[in-house]
């Protein structure tokens, strides 16, 4: 029961039979649609994005398995405001602002890759990033919106 790995980057909901796929799975005879098809699936929250991909297939059963990687919080970040780049002085040049119900989103899209044990705290990792970039949340210093995450000013937002 040898096992082969494939590991490629596709840029999300789009992957094709065709670079850089096709020619990395060809060899081991597996169907390339219904890999495609769950790529595509597993992927479409990452349109327009390139995201890892790992793929591990059963030489003998021609079974696979399809693992999505996710982009770096600080480029989910910069996708959900549409921005180029976080700031050159933060903390003092702030260049954006992210809504509560923004870091929430990106929460979900990162869970599996957070520290955090629910959404909630989760939001606060992703807030945690904003400090770093330059960006405020809910108008306030990411720092701040942590606080009022804790006091519970969010929870309505932040419910399960």
């Amino acid at each position: 029961m040898a096992k082969d790995t494939v590991e490629v980057l596709i840029e999300g909901g789009t992957a094709t039979p065709g670079p850089p796929l096709g020619p990395a799975l060809g060899p081991f005879g597996v169907n390339m649609m219904q890999i495609v098809e769950q790529i595509n699936s597993k992927s479409a929250d990452f349109k327009g994005m390139k995201v890892p991909v790992k793929i591990t297939i059963d030489s003998d059963t021609k079974d696979f398995e399809i693992e999505i990687g996710t982009p770096p919080t600080t480029a989910l970040i910069m996708d959900e405001l549409k921005i180029e780049k976080g700031s050159g002085e933060p903390g003092t040049d702030w260049v954006a602002d992210l809504s509560v119900e923004q870091a929430l989103k990106i929460a979900r899209m990162k869970f599996d890759s957070l520290l955090a044990n629910d959404y909630k705290h989760g939001a606060k990792e992703v807030m945690g990033t904003c400090v770093s970039m330059g960006i405020t949340v809910d108008g306030k210093d990411p720092r701040e919106a942590q606080k009022a995450v804790d006091a519970g000013e969010y929870d309505s937002i932040l419910v399960e």
